[in-house]
């Protein structure tokens, strides 16, 4: 409890942590039961907190010093931690950070959606706690330098090293040396073949004069989202469960290969039992999980709004006659095809799905849903309006995507049941 009844912007309050929120903060109570969120501690820690913001119901704070350290407190790896925003878990031992991001799931299913007692399995680990993104998004920083932005100082921070990286992303950006006043942002992503794809996404609408000595491929993001091919390839090469995938600049890949055979392994975990015939899956991105389901039914449906994705699935899927695709968004998609699919993959963006997407999966009246979700909030609402569709929640496999932050990725599989 905190030693002071009314806390304010600027005030010094000593607090013991009590749980791990979402968002990376551990949280403990004042004295008037008013949360305060304080990042870079951990649960069960005594420590004395600075209050940089306050509202009736809740505060955040700064953590000016531990005065009772967790035994899950270890020395972070990165000189930019607890500045740079990238990263909210260095500080935590790795198999306790697995079990803070289980607790969360927990709490946003029972909170947002509802789920009294929801069947979680615990966090499968990922192989690579380090070292193991293939891509980050960097932008212009002061003298001309890549940085990331830092929500603890409002700017962005010019970034030496990020240990989460792969070792050959970190080689290359410590070498790009960029004088373009229009960049907004740089997407640098690794190939398994060690070869390095650079994304630029400018103010110009003219594409910049660029040369380069480096291993490295560049592209340019233009405003609809598509790109166009300046030096080298146009997308990255990522061999996963021994297939082998391309994804240009603007289609989504999973930061960790590692991490993704888990996801896939999970997925058909849940899969395979149903023995399905026909299966339909919204938001396919590359066909990454596609290529994988085309081996556990008759007929896959694939859907994706993406033209650059759909491009990169059909290059990637080419070995397979069982997958047909519909480009466009699963809204317009779902009322034009047959109704009750064994299984129905979603793997929509951290954002979740939208309330007529919700309604045209219901409709479409599949058996069993397969859910991957990214933002573990996003799937506590989605999963509660499901719920209210008449889908129950069977089981709950994260994966941990992401290690050093506190995102966590979902595998949840429900089941047809009766509307609520």
């Amino acid at each position: 409890m905190a030693e002071t009844n009314k806390l304010n912007e600027g005030d010094a309050v000593t607090l013991s942590l009590t749980s791990m929120a979402n968002g990376g903060a551990a949280m403990g109570r004042d004295s008037e039961d008013r949360a305060i969120f304080v990042p870079f501690t951990i649960p069960g820690e005594k420590v004395m907190v600075e209050i940089t913001s306050s509202k009736a119901r809740y505060a955040h704070g700064r953590a000016v010093e531990i005065l009772a350290p967790s035994d899950e407190r270890i020395e972070p790896k990165c000189k930019h931690f607890g500045v740079c925003g990238g990263c909210h878990f260095q500080h935590i031992d790795y198999s306790a950070q697995l079990r803070y991001k289980e607790h969360v799931i927990r709490d946003q299913l029972q909170r947002i959606g509802k789920f009294e007692s929801p069947p979680i399995r615990p966090v499968l680990a990922n192989p690579e706690p380090w070292s193991y993104s293939s891509e980050a998004v960097f932008y212009p920083s002061k003298g001309d330098k890549l940085g990331f932005w830092s929500p603890f100082i409002g700017e962005i921070i010019p970034i030496a090293e990020c240990p989460i990286l792969k070792e050959e992303l970190q080689e290359i950006f410590q070498q790009v040396d960029l004088n373009l006043p229009s960049l907004r942002r740089l997407l640098l992503r690794a190939s398994t073949d060690e070869g390095v794809l650079a994304a630029l996404e400018i103010g110009d609408s003219e594409a910049p004069s660029l040369e380069t000595d480096l291993p490295i491929s560049v592209n340019l993001i233009i405003s609809d989202g598509t790109t166009v091919n300046l030096i080298g390839d146009n997308h990255t090469v990522h061999e996963i469960k021994g297939r082998t995938f391309r994804a240009t600049a603007s289609s989504d890949f999973y930061p960790s290969a590692a991490a993704a055979e888990v996801v896939i392994d999970a997925v058909l975990e849940f899969v395979s039992p149903v023995q399905p015939k026909r299966i339909v899956e919204l938001f396919s991105g590359v066909g990454l999980l596609t290529a994988f389901l085309a081996g556990s039914a008759k007929i896959v449906e694939g859907v994706e709004s993406s033209a650059d994705a759909v491009a990169d699935l059909a290059a990637n899927l080419e070995d397979k006659d069982n997958v047909s695709l519909y480009q466009g968004e699963p809204g317009e998609i779902l009322p034009i095809l047959d109704k009750s699919p064994d299984v129905m993959v979603l793997q929509p963006p951290a954002s979740g799905l939208k309330p007529d997407e919700v309604d045209k999966v219901a409709l479409l009246e599949p058996q069993n849903l397969i859910y991957v979700s990214s933002d573990i909030a996003t799937l506590a609402r989605d999963g509660r309006r499901l719920a209210q569709k008449g889908f129950d929640l069977l089981e709950v496999q994260p994966v941990d995507m992401r290690p050093q932050t506190f995102h966590a990725l979902t595998i949840s599989h429900w089941e047809a049941g009766i509307p609520r």
